[in-house]
């Protein structure tokens, strides 16, 4: 008797499992194509990010807008894919930078074959020279590099755009 219980037991656990493992599958596939909806949203909005940091002063003090400096691990750093994500890839943020901002990202991947090795010594440089050692940080400077305002670390998207704004009003 004991044995026919464990194997009505072994049994039952191993059909629940595959049935598990049946639901799993469509949950996945439902969960990459809203991903892959998701990636071409973000991929149909195109930011102006500058080149070079001498380029976005030098636009920053024709158009006397501030200098928005993203400082980001872009293969290696989670906020900062959210960050991305939530803010940067949004048709409000595009709106906001087009027309209020500068855009510089500063990238320090982990995979230096990403950039280039002027970029990636540039990128450093400005690490360096501004004292960024945690990742997000949006450091806003002015049109001669003198830094404006900083936040540092990722906190909710919905916080970003009054202190966008505040820093923008203050300039």
């Amino acid at each position: 008797m004991k044995k026919t219980i464990i194997k009505a037991t072994w049994l039952f656990t191993l059909i629940a499992t595959l049935n598990a493992q049946e639901v799993r599958k469509d949950f996945v596939l439902d969960s990459l194509h809203i991903k892959s909806k998701k990636l071409e949203l973000v991929d149909s909005i195109k930011l102006n990010w500058i080149s070079t940091y001498d380029e976005a002063l030098e636009i920053s003090k024709k158009e006397k807008k501030p200098v928005l400096i993203y400082f980001t691990g872009s293969d290696w750093c989670g906020p900062c894919k959210v960050l991305d994500e939530k803010l940067f890839h949004t048709e409000k943020f595009k709106n906001l930078s087009d027309k209020e901002l500068v855009l510089l990202e500063v990238d320090i991947p982990r995979r230096q074959d990403l950039l280039s090795d002027e970029k990636i010594s540039e990128n450093l440089y400005l690490q360096k020279k501004y004292k960024v050692n945690s990742f997000p940080t949006l450091l806003f400077v002015n049109h001669r590099g003198k830094k404006v305002s900083e936040k540092r670390g990722y906190v909710l998207t919905e916080y970003y755009y009054p202190y966008i704004q505040s820093v923008i009003y203050n300039y």
